[in-house]
């Protein structure tokens, strides 16, 4: 038997309003699960409708499709993981409640355990109240399912087998052996650095129950996704858009097409059933447009917020008021394909700059190329960090994670930290790109450290410029603002340096702008105050002496391998 979850005209499928959901492998166990979650009473909503009343029909679809996965001759579940984005408003705890009791009355399997992982307490209530009280609303579940309102759970009088709803922590889900997972609002789960071994504690039991099922649901995150939820999402993605085949993972993503983003498509409000499939029943469009002017008057954070929780716009850069203008224009620059080899190749000086450093803190290090032919400015920047900072920086750590996996950042202990940073200012000096003075700008404070190793690879004092931070960068910072817009300058498009530009804050002072740490708090500005300090360099003009590199230049000239 063959088949495939990929939606690959999902952009059509979403604006023409058609499903984006295939039909169930096994269409009878999905008519009989149907039958039983169109009974439910949805007890808060006016008149409490069954969900066959009051239900859209993508919400059957998606319920068929969960149930009607399962073979009833084998035992197995062929279709073992689901995935649904979708807005605010649209019902998704509720639901998530209805699918679960679904499951815990169809389940056949003896003390079986069903489990609703939530986030945090108040989310776990939006997913067990509804359940709760859908089954005091049906005479005949009330006989069958005993509720225990002080430990959230449901037992079924027949099976023993449980429902239970917990708030996730590492204690709630070790030892789990659960048949049947759902976890709620997946994108917060992404802003726990322990997320990803908690949730494979959770799901592990499905590994000896083949009917078993997981239901990821979530809401678009408010800030750039992370940790857990950027993973699922992506590869929710690349399943439907055909990239990867996985015939046992089903995406549902209520999203807009890039198109329609980049056209600005999705602010008119005429499109905002896109991702808001339940449009005319939890949620109104004139509730839509009122809070959608509302943002609008806010800062541009207010307004991101809105688009990321109503209308699934996935956050990049935080533009707030406060924000620095090239904020703008950051993502607009990006070239994924220039690495730092790249720009060794292509670069015909190349200037440094250095900040940061704290055991809390990150060591910026960005590189300025001026290319050869075009004088674009090309530039490829990192981060170096002690480990310490993801127990010291919890709130941050699932970033920082991330940005280690992309590459970007690099986590290191003293004095592995500067030897890496050396290591890499020595490749541009032995491929002769310095310029013999001012080729590295840094930070004047807690330098001594990195100035010793740089000296020890024969940086002269003449290169190293110790450069005042503050309004003393505004030249730089106007400057990349400039190149941002006219397109004479690219980066390396990193999400570390997504997140470093959206942290920046800028404050006025005079008749000028800076940024600064103090600023921006405790926000990780480094990489970009190093993006300014090589910056200034390079707005000297400078060109580079191919007479400043080192023994293995020096080697490669005479023809002996380095």
């Amino acid at each position: 038997m063959k088949w495939s979850t990929a939606c690959p005209d999902w952009r059509v499928r979403i604006v023409e309003r058609r499903s984006l959901i295939p039909s169930p492998l096994f269409a009878n166990e999905g008519e009989e699960a149907l039958r039983v979650f169109k009974s439910l009473r949805i007890v808060d909503a006016p008149g409490q409708p069954t969900f066959g009343e009051a239900c859209e029909e993508w919400v059957f679809d998606f319920v068929r499709a969960i149930f009607g996965a399962y073979n009833k001759e084998t035992g197995e579940r062929l279709i073992r993981e689901f995935f649904l984005l979708i807005s605010k408003k649209n019902s998704k705890s509720t639901i998530a409640a209805a699918i679960m009791v679904t499951a815990l009355v169809r389940n056949w399997r003896h003390s079986a355990e069903l489990l609703i992982l939530a986030p945090t307490i108040e989310v776990a209530s939006n997913a067990f109240n509804p359940a709760r009280d859908m089954v005091k609303a049906d005479p005949k579940l009330s006989k069958l399912l005993h509720i225990n309102e002080n430990t959230k759970t449901i037992k079924h009088r027949v099976t023993d087998a449980e429902l239970k709803v917990v708030a996730a922590d590492s204690g709630t889900v070790t030892g789990k052996k659960a048949a049947f997972v759902l976890i709620d609002e997946l994108w917060i789960f992404g802003q726990k650095p322990d997320a990803d071994a908690m949730l494979r504690e959770a799901i592990g039991g499905l590994v000896s129950r083949p009917e078993g099922f997981v239901v990821w649901l979530s809401t678009q995150s408010d800030k750039p996704p992370s940790g857990v939820f950027k993973a699922k999402l992506g590869y929710a993605r690349d399943v439907r858009d055909g990239i990867i085949d996985d015939p046992e993972f089903l995406p549902v993503i209520y999203e807009f097409p890039e198109e329609m983003i980049k056209a600005g498509e999705h602010l008119k409000s005429e499109n905002f059933y896109i991702t808001n499939p339940n449009m005319g029943r939890s949620v109104r469009l004139s509730w839509l447009v009122s809070e959608s002017r509302k943002s609008e008057r806010g800062d541009a954070g207010v307004l991101q917020v809105f688009l990321a929780k109503h209308l699934n716009v996935e956050p990049g850069l935080r533009l707030r008021d406060d924000r620095w203008r090239g904020a703008d224009y950051w993502q607009l620059a990006a070239d994924r394909t220039l690495t730092f080899e790249e720009l060794l190749a292509r670069a015909e000086v190349i200037t440094v700059g250095i900040d940061g450093g704290g055991l809390d803190d990150l060591l910026g290090v960005s590189f300025i190329g001026r290319e050869r032919g075009t004088r674009r400015w090309l530039i490829w920047s990192c981060a170096i960090a002690n480990p310490q900072v993801l127990t010291v920086r919890k709130d941050i750590a699932s970033e920082l994670q991330d940005f280690e996996k992309e590459k970007s950042l690099t986590l290191l202990p003293v004095p592995d930290d500067i030897t890496f940073l050396v290591d890499l200012v020595e490749r541009v000096k032995d491929a002769g790109l310095l310029p013999k003075k001012a080729a590295i700008g840094i930070d004047p404070n807690n330098i001594a450290a990195i100035i010793e190793a740089l000296v020890l690879i024969g940086i002269t004092d003449d290169q190293i410029s110790r450069l005042r931070q503050g309004t003393a960068l505004a030249p730089a910072m106007y400057g990349i603002e400039r190149k941002l817009t006219d397109g004479s300058l690219i980066h390396e498009g990193s999400a570390l340096m997504i997140w470093v530009v959206g942290n920046a804050k800028l404050e006025i002072k005079g008749n000028s702008g800076m940024i600064t740490k103090q600023v921006s708090g405790r926000a990780k500005i480094d990489p970009l105050i190093a993006v300014f300090c090589a910056a200034i360099l390079m707005s000297w003009n400078p060109v580079a002496d191919p007479s400043v590199g080192g023994l293995k230049s020096y080697l490669k000239s005479l023809g002996v391998p380095a």
